[in-house]
């Protein structure tokens, strides 16, 4: 197993992972909670608004104050993205605000066109990400997240029944949590995963990147705007209130992320990656920062996971960062809900690190790799991306795969040996029999039995588990897990079949609800 406590190297023979310099809380009997998530980031906010709405009380710890900050780098939402959070009754809410993009370009003549996408979703949504949060937090606090803002975690312990989170509050004030299972969705330099004693291996790989907010007198070519020439990038999204976000970098110009800036060199980091500045103005907001590409070597230890930013960080190329980070908060949340509940074996977690580890280090390869090729400049690296995107643009089949890839789609989880071919998959958004459609009915948390003839069999959970029929002729019998995903399958399954697959993955016979 990976991660277990006691049984990986990272943490003590007494199964306890503790801060650096952490010391006991003077603040009394420890706090209940059943589930700490620490940062309230999308990832955060996605996995806390989850577990309280699968019941499981939350307490979520920000060190920030309660704002909605416009900081943030990210601002796409993918095709699989999108398809969660429709499973969440939340995609509508943002696709109202965002802007839909049929094409991505990623530097030059590389692009993506996304019209043909296998989703419902077949388009990127421009959008800020604090437009996320927005959504992601009302969600969080009518299901009855509890939030303690300007509050950071001072030290860390667990043991073979609990997280013990020590915290300081506004004024210094400290508290100590006692919860089931902790989450660090607290980004980079996170907190959790120092506590844990966890590694956070990689490199920088741009410095110096610049950002700021700025007015611009001339209309930008494309919705999002992005180009790279040997020596600079510059990418441009609009925020909607008239202010544009501008990223950009200069190989030649390398210095602190504590350096002044000023627009002038905003300006012509612009010019240089674009041919020309569009008469930006009025900068808001500038600052300096560095792109790394990182990866903890374990997502679990013992009862502390971590998602996000804290787990891996990457180039922004593609823009798959935030969209990472709400499919780890995805995966982890019905997982952690099923185990706290008492429907699963505490054995389901482990699959956290054995299928988002994976994904994590697929995304920092390939964003990694379009940076690189976007900054060549030497002529062997010119012509294979030159070689790259003549491939792409020609061969159906492999531009298919890639904008899979890109958007989320393309990523399937392990699946046993034996299992059905579809075991794993991420499962379309299905019609079904009575005019709905498959994310709609995963709305309420629960797994989804799709099968070709009216089902039903004994007492069960209908709590845990909705039963459809396709709206088509089609004969397998499908098992969706609650993030959907193919849990199990079978082309001509027995009644005695599918109690045994429903069984094995709910713990609980069948109930006809639809």
């Amino acid at each position: 197993m990976t991660g277990t406590t006691g049984n990986n190297g990272i943490t003590g023979n007494n199964g306890t992972a503790r801060a650096t310099g952490a010391t006991p809380s003077p603040a009394g009997p420890a706090t209940p909670a059943t589930v700490v998530v620490v940062g309230s980031g999308p990832t955060g906010l996605l996995l806390a608004g989850d577990l309280a709405a699968a019941g499981v009380p939350v307490t979520v710890l920000e060190k920030r104050p309660h704002r909605i900050s416009n900081l943030s780098r990210a601002f796409v939402l993918h095709a699989r993205t999108l398809e969660q959070l429709d499973a969440r009754h939340l995609a509508e809410d943002l696709e109202s605000v965002g802007q839909p993009l049929e094409h991505l370009r990623l530097f030059s003549r590389l692009g993506i066109d996304l019209s043909a996408l296998p989703s419902r979703f077949n388009h990127v949504l421009a959008l800020p990400q604090y437009e996320v949060e927005k959504v992601l937090e009302r969600r969080a606090v009518e299901a009855g997240v509890d939030f303690r803002y300007e509050t950071e975690v001072a030290g860390l312990t667990q043991d073979g029944d609990g997280v013990t989170v020590e915290t300081r509050g506004p004024e210094g004030r400290t508290e100590r949590l006692r919860a089931a299972y902790a989450v660090g969705a607290d980004g980079m330099r996170s907190a959790v995963r120092t506590a844990i004693g966890l590694p956070f291996p990689g490199k920088s790989v741009l410095r110096s990147v610049v950002l700021a907010d700025v007015r611009l007198a001339e209309e930008p070519p494309d919705l999002l705007t992005v180009n790279a020439v040997g020596d600079a990038f510059a990418f441009l999204a609009p925020f909607g209130d008239g202010y544009h976000r501008v990223i950009g970098w200069c190989r030649g110009r390398d210095v602190p992320d504590s350096e002044p800036l000023d627009l002038a060199e905003v300006r012509e980091i612009t010019r240089r990656a674009l041919g020309r500045d569009l008469g930006m103005y009025d900068a808001r907001w500038m600052s300096r920062f560095h792109s790394d590409e990182r990866q903890a070597p374990a997502y679990r230890v013992g009862r502390v996971f971590l998602a996000g930013d804290a787990a891996h960080v990457h180039t922004p190329a593609g823009g798959q960062g935030m969209n990472t980070g709400l499919q780890d908060a995805a995966n982890l949340s019905w997982k952690l809900a099923a185990v706290v509940t008492g429907h699963a074996d505490p054995a389901l977690l482990d699959t956290y690190q054995a299928e988002r580890h994976p994904v994590g280090r697929a995304v920092l390869r390939s964003s990694g790799g379009i940076v690189r090729l976007a900054m060549a400049r030497r002529p062997w690296t010119r012509a294979a991306r030159a070689a790259l995107t003549a491939f792409l643009n020609a061969v159906g089949p492999a531009r298919r795969a890639f904008a899979a890839q890109v958007t989320g789609l393309g990523y399937r989880y392990p699946a046993p040996r034996g299992a059905h071919r579809l075991t794993g998959t991420r499962v379309p958004d299905v019609a079904l029999a009575g005019g709905g459609r498959l994310y709609e009915a995963l709305r309420g948390g629960r797994f989804l039995l799709i099968t070709p003839e009216p089902y039903g069999a004994g007492a069960g959970r209908a709590d845990r588990l909705v039963v459809a029929r396709w709206a088509s002729d089609r004969r397998t019998t499908l098992l969706v897990r609650p993030d959907g995903y193919a849990a199990w399958a079978a082309d001509a399954a027995t009644e005695a079949g599918i109690e045994a697959a429903v069984t094995h993955h709910l713990g609980c016979a069948i109930v006809q609800v639809s």
